[in-house]
């Protein structure tokens, strides 16, 4: 039993740079040890950035993703109908939603249903944005409010009664009746200057 090798094909050969052996020639006729500290020298008398961040807020550009907030329509009622988009479309699993039905007597927001169980996960959320995207109603919106850290876990999850905006005047707590007409249309189809 010989072993052979079988023949080697024709054109497989790499060019290869030839080696000299010889160092890189320098352009600097400092001694490298007078470079590095040349970088060193430099950062020591560049001008100092100090944010003085607890005294003096940090201002967030316009479009900053932040906490989340749930709207609600000029009468007070909720925006969310419970439709848990959001939640199917959060990457990190980090939205929980259970809807509930509207009634006659108890009437949350203007569709049939409302989110009766609404929770943020603020130690899985990657603040993509991806649930807003995927709110039909433009109920879910992110706020440029960025200070949401916490020592304890629990703490970090929102409710709906923390992620609700304030009710502003002229708003009335649900659950109530519709005052901006008699259906869910009148709420969500409305001329373009009627203010949301």
């Amino acid at each position: 039993m010989s072993e052979q090798l079988p023949a080697p094909r024709a054109g497989a050969e790499v060019a290869r740079p030839a080696e000299t052996g010889a160092p890189a020639k320098r352009t600097s006729r400092l001694p490298g040890p007078a470079q590095g500290f040349g970088v060193t020298f430099a950062a020591m008398f560049a001008k100092v950035t100090t944010e003085e961040y607890p005294e003096v807020p940090k201002q967030t550009k316009p479009r900053y993703h932040g906490r989340h907030v749930l709207n609600r329509h000029p009468d007070g009622l909720e925006k969310c109908v419970g439709c848990e988009l959001c939640a199917w479309a959060c990457p990190a699993d980090a939205i929980y939603v259970q809807g509930g039905d509207n009634t006659d007597e108890a009437r949350f927001s203007p569709g049939e249903r409302y989110g009766a169980v609404y929770q943020i996960n603020y130690l899985r959320c990657i603040f993509c944005g991806l649930c807003i995207e995927a709110c039909p109603t433009r109920s879910l919106t992110m706020t440029n409010d960025f200070e949401l850290a916490d020592d304890d876990r629990q703490k970090l999850i929102y409710t709906k009664e923390q992620l609700l905006a304030p009710l502003l005047p002229g708003m009335e707590q649900p659950p109530h009746p519709m005052r901006l007409g008699d259906d869910e249309r009148d709420y969500y189809v409305r001329d373009a200057g009627t203010p949301a």
